[in-house]
């Protein structure tokens, strides 16, 4: 079972244990971790995911249409991702996300 382990902000981090397939956008929301809220339900077209992860090993790259919505993201980083396009599998066993801040 995959391990995700979320950064928020420089102070806090929460490891959560997930079922292969998952998103780490719905890991996110149903683990009410704050600064990912999904507003449309993991469809890719809201960019309220975003997220920076470092060792992307295991995921597919960014598709055109990803690379489109991060666009609109505030401090896109080259390590930006949308949650809900990271599917967690054996390939991602442990997986560190860090959250942008949020006003």
């Amino acid at each position: 079972m995959p391990k995700v382990t979320f950064r928020i902000a420089d102070t806090d981090s929460r490891t959560i244990d997930a079922p292969d397939g998952t998103s780490v956008m719905l890991v996110a929301v149903q683990a009410g971790i704050p600064g990912i809220v999904g507003e449309c339900g993991g469809d890719m077209s809201c960019a309220t995911c975003h997220v920076y992860v470092e060792d992307q090993t295991g995921f597919k790259k960014r598709s055109a249409d990803e690379e489109d919505l991060l666009e609109l993201s505030d401090d896109l980083r080259e390590t930006s991702r949308l949650s809900c396009q990271l599917k967690l599998s054996a390939a991602t066993p442990e997986v560190e996300v860090e959250v942008p801040p949020h006003d």
